[in-house]
Order: structure tokens, then sequence, then C-alpha cells
């Protein structure tokens, strides 16, 4: 008999309760519909698809972008007696064919793969013999053109519902504007899909931007309260992360760094650390972070601009995954500008894709110079509403604000009287009277708002027009390359139904003193640090025997669990969360051991 997608949960997973919003994504693929879900970070993806893998009795393939996050993934099912395998370029020839084959006897339920591996010709023959009942694509944005991280490898999965017409297709994503999401449901499904979008919103997150003007400092004061807790600090390049750990290390912090140029048993052990030890700061680069399931992060700060909305929602999504209190703090400047800029125009990639790159780094920077709540900010750009958070920098110490309705009702017609095609550099340049040759072909220095602005410096009217974006009255349509569009709000205010104030803007660039709001401390009592450490090193211990991420044996979830419960025999450890019966079976007795040592 069929085992029910609750009880998979409970005997292999070891959780009696869904999250919320995961029981519908799952009875909706065992009930063979297409699915496109929209996760926040945190929000336990993996079990949306893994769950239906189980209990279909066909084969599933799981398409992910990134080997590490196969590796630990597969470890992870494996962990759970789940038979699941991978193929990537990091395992040798050997080991690929050996997989292969036994996936291919029917020895293997759930086999993850690249975009590249799967679609080679070669392999599609093969597959297209078998029964394959799922396709799952993970980091699904990937496949989008208007998507941050568009990938060529990626769009051949449009191909998938013309190859395989019996098999169904799951995309999951935590960050997807509504253009990307409708791309990817059309080139998957052709629009025959479940959109599933669970809301941006994360409430126990405190959210705060300031200018840079001394890194180190504005770093150290931001965790002057925060030694014993976990943290991330992203990094701009490799080498700042080097520089970030050292000086950390230096002033009395554990601290250690993580990116793509290290040694893989190095970063490996890295990340064994940050996720076994309490109070590491980690300071990495966009290599850290993907599948990393660890709950009590309590902080997350960026020392540079990332690159986009996209991927800073995603950053700051790795602290606070326990939905308890936990901050974050970006700081930026021109020089961050300056080179993410570079880095765009550095890409191998077309015009098109480099011009919505730009866009999208303006959107960040809009994001930036808001003068409003930011979480409100934040969920705008993805299309979603909330009400002030009460807890961000903006929220907590408005900033000095200024009547800029009048200038606002100047952009807003000059957006508008031409046509709602174009960017800020276009606007700009209307707004300020300059006879470009492209303002001149289309005869816009005939409309009444040219040259209505030609006394405020350009610098002044992006700052404006970038608080104008955070508070929603202009959208930016990566569709349309960055063209301005009116929102709703922003016809009341161009009609004078509504006022519009702004922050004080300074183009010299003068950098204002803020106050960084305390945090609270770690979760776990002082007096019980020593036992979640003996834990720890435990499960460090049994992940080195087996090569696999400190992670993949337990989650600090479980561990403290194990800690609150107290449990004194096996029959109780079935009650710790993340104890499926695998697990007791392998782990339960040494677990045990220590917990009853110390009561």
């Amino acid at each position: 008999m069929m085992q029910s997608p609750k009880e998979v949960l409970k005997h292999t997973f070891g959780y009696e309760e869904f999250r919320q919003g995961q029981n519908e994504i799952i009875n909706s693929i065992v009930n063979k519909k297409n699915v496109l879900a929209i996760m926040p970070t945190g929000a336990g993806k993996s079990l949306c698809y893994q769950i239906p893998a189980i209990i279909n009795e066909k084969k599933t393939i799981v398409i992910s972008p990134l080997v590490a996050l196969m590796d630990d993934q597969v470890s992870a099912l494996k962990q759970n007696k789940v038979s699941a395998e991978r193929l990537h370029s990091h395992m040798t020839d050997a080991e690929n064919k050996e997989i292969w084959n036994s996936f291919c006897n029917g020895n293997i339920k759930i086999l993850y793969m690249s975009p590249e591996a799967l679609m080679s010709p070669s392999k599609l023959e093969v597959i297209k013999t078998l029964d394959i009942g799922l396709f799952v694509i993970d980091e699904a944005h990937c496949i989008s053109k208007w998507g941050p991280g568009f990938r060529k490898d990626y769009e051949a999965l449009s191909q998938l519902k013309e190859i395989f017409p019996n098999a169904n297709i799951s995309a999951f994503t935590a960050t997807a504007d509504k253009a990307t999401r409708e791309d990817i449901m059309e080139k998957l499904t052709n629009n025959n899909c479940e959109l599933v979008l669970q809301g941006f919103k994360r409430p126990n997150l405190s959210l705060s931007v300031y200018q840079k003007f001394n890194w180190k400092d504005q770093l150290l004061r931001f965790l002057s309260d925060r030694k014993g807790q976990s943290g991330i600090v992203y990094c701009l390049s490799r080498k700042n992360t080097e520089e970030v750990a050292e000086f950390l290390s230096q002033k009395g912090f554990k601290s250690i760094a993580y990116h793509a140029g290290q040694n893989k048993n190095v970063r490996k052990d890295n990340q064994n650390i940050f996720m076994t030890e309490q109070g590491i700061v980690m300071a990495a680069t966009i290599a850290f972070g993907m599948g990393i399931d660890k709950p009590d992060v309590r902080f997350v700060a960026h020392i540079s601009l990332p690159s986009n909305v996209e991927s800073y929602y995603q950053e700051v999504g790795r602290a606070g995954r326990d939905g308890k209190p936990s901050d974050t703090m970006m700081i930026y400047g021109l020089d961050d500008l300056f080179q993410r800029r570079r880095f765009i125009e550095e890409e191998d990639s077309n015009d098109e894709h480099k011009q919505m790159e730009h866009r999208r780094l303006d959107a960040l920077l809009a994001y930036c110079e808001a003068s409003s709540c930011r979480q409100a900010a934040l969920l705008g750009y993805f299309g979603d509403k909330t009400e002030p958070c009460g807890i961000c920098d903006n929220c907590l110490n408005p900033p000095e604000m200024k009547d800029g309705t009048i200038l606002a009702q100047q952009v807003l017609s000059a957006i508008f009287r031409t046509g709602q095609f174009f960017g800020s550099t276009y606007i700009i340049d209307v707004l300020r009277g300059i006879k470009s040759e492209k303002i001149l072909k289309n005869k816009h220095h005939e409309i009444k708002t040219f040259g209505i602005g030609k006394e405020i410096q350009k610098e002044y009217w992006q700052s404006f027009i970038r608080q104008l974006i955070s508070a929603n009255h202009i959208s930016i349509n990566i569709k349309k390359y960055g063209a301005y569009q009116i929102a709703e709000s922003g016809l009341k205010i161009l009609k004078g139904d509504l006022t519009f104030k702004y922050k004080s803007i300074d183009v010299r660039d003068i950098v204002l003193e803020k106050q960084y709001k305390k945090t609270d401390k770690i979760d776990v009592e002082d007096k019980e640090l020593p036992l979640l450490q003996k834990l720890k090193e435990l499960r460090l211990k049994l992940a080195k025997e087996q090569n696999v991420p400190a992670y993949v044996v337990f989650a600090d979830q479980t561990l403290h669990h194990m800690i609150e419960m107290k449990p004194k025999t096996l029959d109780e450890m079935k009650q710790i969360i993340g104890m499926g019966p695998s697990k007791i079976e392998k782990y339960g007795k040494v677990f045990l051991q220590i917990l009853t040592s110390t009561n």
C-alpha cells in the first residue's frame, strides 16, 4: 500500500508536522500536477519534491546547478535510507558509469543531474526508454532570460515537456518576480502548471543599509554585542574574505573564510566548523550558502553591494531560518557600484542581457536608498505587499524627510509623456534638457517637461528617482529592458491626489552616523552549551567518518531538541525532531549515551 506524505515525513525524515505550504505543494505533485513553487529561503523546498519522489512508483530526476548541493542532498537522503544518487563532473568516470548503470537497471529511484548532463543526446536517448515519472528543476529562475541567474544550459530544459509528455514537471526557486514566473511556466509546461506563491515576507529579519565609510569600524560596531552568535559576512572578492576573517579573528571573534578558490577539502572542513561549532563568523563569497541548513544563523552582513535584489534576498534569508529574531546589515559605496558595473560589462553575454543586469542593479540601489520601510520596499520588488515592519533601520530611525511632490510630478510627467518606454538615463536627460540624438529623433525636446529640472544635478535626480522606485510609485519593467512604468500610486501623485516625501539627498556623499540596534543572545542557555558542544563534536566525528557534511547527520534543530527533551531511552529519542527510524538505528545509542551521562 502506498505511503501517505505524512507517513513519509514521520517514518523517513523524523518530522511530525509539515511547515507552512509544504503539504499543499506535495499533494499537488503526488496528484500528478505540474507545479511551480516560489518558496522563501529556509522554507523547506527539498522535502516538497523528495517526499513525492519517494511515494512515486516511477523514477525521479532532479536537475540542480550546484555540485555541492547535489552531494549534500544525496548524502542526507542516504542517511534516511532513501535510494538516491548523483552524476556530476567532480566524480570519476568509473563512479558516474556505475551510478548511471544502476539507475538504468532500476536500483536507484532518485537521480540528481546537471542540466548539461541530462540534455546530452546520448543520455536523453537512454532516459526515453526508462519510466520517469517526475522531473524536478531546482533553482528554476535559471531557465528564464528575465531571471537573475539565466543559464543557457537550463534553457534546454524547455524541451522536456515534448520529449516526456507523460512525466510531471515541478520547478522550485526562492527568487522570481512576475516576469520570471510567467516565463518559467510557459517554457516548462506551456502554462499547464499550478503556481504556488508562498510570499516573500520574513518578519523576523531586521533589515538595515548604510553608506560605507570604514567597513572595519562599521562591521565591528554591528558585531559588538554578537560574540558567541553564528553569522555570515558576505564579501565581494576571495581576497576580501581572507582579510575579513583575519581581522575579526584579531578582534576576538571565531572567524574563518570560505570561497571558491580554496581547496575542496578546506571548504568542506570550514563548512563543517561553521555547522558544528557555536559562534563562528563565516566570511564568504556567494559560493557559500546554497543548501546550508543551519537554522540559528543570527546575522548576515554584506560589506559590499550584492549583485541584485534577488541575490540579496537569498543571502539575507540565510539568517533566522528558525523563525527567531535575526539581523542583517548592508554597507555600500561608490567603489562597490563601480565594481558591480564592471563585472556586468566583463560577462560573456550579449548586450541585451547586460542591460537587464544593469537594471537589476538599479533596482537594488533604489532599495538601498529607500526612505520607507525596508521590508515593504523589498517585498514590493517581487510584487508583494506588507505593512511597515517596525524593526528595520528606517522604521526605527526614520530619516529626515522633505516634500518632493513637485519633483515627483516632474519625473512622472517625463515618464508619461515619453510613453513609459525609457529608463533612468533617458528620463534624466529629458528633465535636464539634454538634446541627445535619441531625444531629438523622438522629438521629446518638444514635450512640456523637457528641461524642467535643468538646475538639478544628475546625481540628485538619480537618487530621487531611486526613492520613487523603492516607494513603489515607479516600477522597472525588465521585459522592456528597464523601462520605467508608473504604478497606480504614481498616477495619484501625478494627478495631485497623493503627496510624496523623500529622504534628504546630499550628492557630496556625506556619511551620517547610524545607531545599530541590540539583538538577543544565543538561544541555548549558557549552562547547556557544554552539552551542545559535545553533541556537535560527536556529530562532526560521525560526519568525517562518512565523508559527509555535519548537518547531513543531524541539523542543529535536532541537537537543540535533544537538549530540550533530554530523552532517556531510544523510544523517547523517537520523539526528537528529525530523528527518523534509520537515524535511530544508526545514531540513537551513541547520542543517547552522551545525553544520559549528563542527566
